[in-house]
């Protein structure tokens, strides 16, 4: 996480990643009532990974 901030400029985060970011928390607040904070934080984590990977793949398919 500390690298991902690091590695981008803060415009750039604000674009590509904080609205990915604010879906998954959504998604993540709505559906995910695992009752651990771990198991939560996990599925949290993953749905941003996969939200991230689908919008960088519609990015890359929409330039071609």
């Amino acid at each position: 996480m500390y690298t991902l901030i690091n590695s981008m400029t803060f415009g750039r985060f604000l674009t590509e990643q904080a609205s990915v970011i604010a879906v998954a928390f959504v998604i993540a607040e709505m559906f995910y009532k695992f009752h651990s904070f771990t198991l939560e934080c996990a599925a949290f984590l993953v749905t941003w990974f996969l939200l991230d990977s689908a919008v960088q793949y519609f990015k890359k398919f929409a330039k071609n």
